[in-house]
């Protein structure tokens, strides 16, 4: 497992609310939080997922996830 880290368009409670069902009932996600106190929001995720695979995720959720270092 390894952390990655992506900037992301999620804005409150209400788009964490939107993405958890499908972050959260992935098997391949142990972990992930957004941190909306920070103004790129950043999504934190511990997976076995490539940076490409969560993004395209984020994007059946609806919401634009570009992997940063």
């Amino acid at each position: 497992m390894e952390t990655l880290k992506f900037k992301t368009n999620i804005k409150c409670g209400a788009c964490v609310a939107t993405v958890t069902p499908f972050l959260s009932e992935d098997n391949a996600i142990e972990n992930w939080n957004v941190d909306l106190a920070s103004p790129e929001r950043i999504l934190k995720v511990e997976t076995s997922k490539t940076p490409q695979e969560i993004a395209e995720l984020m994007k059946k959720a609806g919401y634009n996830a570009e992997e940063i270092a």
